[in-house]
């Protein structure tokens, strides 16, 4: 049965960190309108209505100009939603698609016309079955000729699972919410590390509120989170999660804002997470 998930934080702070020009959110998501974009029959969670205006708003509020939309697993690998969001961002926004070996081409040809520049994969139960070895690589042989980035979402000691086919894949990878590790987990932190150094792989400095147990300002998180960022700030990302689909307390987006000049704290570093990474990364252009 599909878990019903709350709204996005009603009343965020504004933020006391202002944005360069051309900021991106390299990781957020839109949910149907379920009257006009219905959510997926075999679907895990039921989220509240957040449209592409929705999400345009709290851009607005938070000062963010660009986006990456990451389809919900709540609407499956129907992108009906997404692809009326990219028609409507007129160049601001890109999109990452929910792919699966049995993908047809011609999809990924329509999809990369409207767009999309990633497929993503996920590893989490609670988002129903992970994919098999051979699903990925059916997935990157389907993708790689386009040019996508494969994004991977994994939790705990999973990137140390996948760290082998991350290190071989031949094409672009990204790894959302810092791989969502335990920020103890020395083995772990390394294995995000060493994979940095391959050259292909990106990280989300995305999900502070997933991976804390402290709560807000997400202090535990931002030790880890500007480690990786000082280690490879021309491979770092940086993204909302907006609106937080499964997440234990509702974030405010204002203090998350706030968190990254906590693990980015010059403007030159910053401009690079937000947007000099973003324009090379997903193909933002002007």
């Amino acid at each position: 049965m599909a878990t019903t998930i709350p709204p996005p934080h009603p009343n965020p702070k504004l933020p006391g960190l202002q944005l360069p020009p051309s900021s991106c959110d390299a990781h957020c998501h839109i949910f149907g309108p379920g009257a006009v974009f219905p959510y997926a029959e075999n679907r895990t969670f039921t989220p509240p209505d957040v449209s592409k205006d929705d999400l345009r708003r709290r851009h607005d509020f938070l000062g963010i100009e660009r986006a990456v939309i990451v389809q919900s697993a709540c609407h499956g690998t129907d992108h009906a939603a997404l692809l009326d969001a990219l028609a409507d961002g007129a160049g601001r926004y890109r999109g990452v698609a929910l792919v699966t070996s049995a993908t047809p081409d011609a999809e990924i040809a329509r999809l990369d016309a409207a767009g999309v520049c990633g497929g993503r994969l996920s590893f989490l139960p609670h988002l129903g079955p992970s994919p098999s070895p051979e699903g990925v690589e059916a997935v990157i042989r389907l993708i790689r000729p386009y040019g996508w980035h494969l994004g991977l979402h994994v939790a705990g000691r999973g990137i140390i699972e996948l760290a082998d086919l991350i290190r071989t894949a031949e094409l672009p990878v990204i790894i959302d919410h810092m791989a969502r590790v335990d920020v103890h987990d020395e083995e772990a932190a390394e294995t995000l590390l060493r994979l940095l150094d391959t050259g292909h792989v990106w990280v989300k400095l995305s999900g502070a509120d997933r991976l804390s147990t402290a709560g807000p300002p997400y202090e535990d998180v931002a030790p880890f989170a500007g480690r990786l960022a000082a280690h490879a700030p021309e491979r770092v990302l940086w993204g909302t999660d907006f609106p937080h689909p499964n997440v234990g307390e509702m974030p405010d987006d204002g203090v998350l804002v706030d968190f990254l000049g906590r693990i980015a704290p010059t403007d030159a570093l910053r401009r690079r997470i937000l947007v000099d990474n973003p324009t090379a990364v997903f193909g933002f252009r002007g």
